[in-house]
């Protein structure tokens, strides 16, 4: 009996701390949803393209910050943000787990 205790205790525990985290997490993507919106219409856009360019010519200060004109960056977090979406979508309350 006391065993059992234990042991649940521990899951208690640990199931606690992981709601407790996942909704820190999905509270603080809830809150950058318009900042990832901004950035999917930043890329590829007319602006993104001459901010490009402009870096490629040397005409940025090398002290800037430009990961956004990183193809491969800001592509990454759209996509990933995009299947974070879907499979927060598609999840179901595991019965029985």
């Amino acid at each position: 009996m006391l065993e059992t205790i234990r042991t649940m205790e521990e899951k208690l525990n640990r199931c606690r701390a992981a709601v407790d985290n996942l909704t820190d997490a999905l509270d603080a993507f809830n809150a950058v949803q318009a900042d990832l919106c901004a950035l999917e219409a930043y890329y590829g856009s007319d602006a993104w393209f001459s901010h490009l360019a402009a870096d490629e010519r040397g005409e940025l200060p090398p002290s800037l910050c430009r990961g956004v004109l990183s193809q491969d960056a800001l592509y990454d977090l759209l996509q990933d943000a995009d299947a974070l979406r879907r499979r927060l979508g598609s999840e179901k309350k595991t019965e029985n787990a």
